[in-house]
């Protein structure tokens, strides 16, 4: 537990560490958009939470993200109310341009590998466009072995996909919102489950200082799962910003961090104190000359 946690001292302190340069490289993302009528700043990371938010990396600015999840606090003081267990997301975001961006990550749960593509249609203006529209496509693959040695996974069992379109507004300075359709196709599923998932994913930020600043990440799922079983994902942290670093601390009902598997897995609910406390870490650099 105490490397743990040495470990998670370790990351908070890389990230937090050059807060005057990560300051200068946000100030450069909205350099373009400075006298133009585009608006910016609705959210203030490419997540909400777990899901995608309708901002977009500039061209040439690469995020190193970490998405950190312990385990559940209702398992009280013997476990450090869910401290002894941890998973986690790393993954790298890469602006090709200020409207296009992809992405790679890799999760511990499922040992999952995952790739985005997120492309921005519309960019809400001050007058004008009353909304941002985007677009995301991305696929997951987990890497465990399979649990009955007699029936070995093949790669299309192991794979998954998911597509979405992101509706948002920033309504004034300190509260934006968004709404994305999504869709989720999986291929190995149990015979009680549904191979294509639909939800509605709902993002909102609040800003209650000037530093920080309220987040929710919600998803309702149409279909899947059979209610007895799954339940909707819902996260709610607190956006702290340091300088140019934001730093975000969070509780959530899922344990994974893809879209595949915490809008399709999700069986934890918060009625019955089964959420988990985490954080996210983002180091954004620029590979622009």
């Amino acid at each position: 537990m105490m490397q743990k946690i040495y470990t998670t001292i370790g990351l908070m302190i890389l990230f937090t560490g050059s807060v005057i340069a990560q300051d200068n490289l946000l100030k450069e993302l909205e350099k373009d958009q400075k006298g133009s009528n585009k608006v910016t700043g609705a959210f203030k990371s490419s997540r909400v939470i777990n899901g995608h938010s309708m901002e977009m990396l500039g061209a040439g600015m690469l995020d190193f993200r970490i998405l950190h999840r312990f385990g559940p606090v209702k398992q009280g003081i013997g476990d450090l109310f869910g401290l002894d267990q941890a998973s986690m997301r790393m993954g790298f975001d890469f602006g090709l341009s200020n409207d296009l961006t992809i992405g790679f990550g890799r999760t511990t749960f499922k040992k999952e590998y995952d790739a985005f593509v997120k492309y921005r249609l519309i960019h809400q203006e001050q007058a004008g466009t009353p909304v941002s529209l985007v677009a995301v496509a991305g696929t997951s693959i987990f890497t465990y072995k399979s649990p009955d040695p007699l029936k070995p996974l093949t790669f299309n069992d192991r794979t998954g996909y998911y597509a979405q379109l992101i509706i948002g507004r920033k309504f004034n300075e300190a509260f934006s919102l968004q709404l994305s359709p999504t869709l989720v196709y999986r291929n190995m599923i149990d015979p009680a489950d549904k191979k294509t998932i639909y939800a509605l994913g709902i993002g909102a930020r609040h800003k209650i200082s000037k530093r920080v600043a309220l987040v929710v990440d919600y998803s309702l799922v149409a279909n899947g799962l059979p209610m007895s079983v799954g339940t909707n994902p819902l996260s709610i942290g607190v956006d702290i910003e340091t300088g140019g670093h934001v730093f975000q601390l969070h509780f959530s009902n899922s344990t994974g961090m893809n879209e595949r598997s915490f809008i399709t897995e999700t069986t934890n609910s918060w009625s019955k104190g089964e959420f988990q406390f985490g954080f996210n870490l983002s180091r954004i650099f620029s590979l622009k000359k």
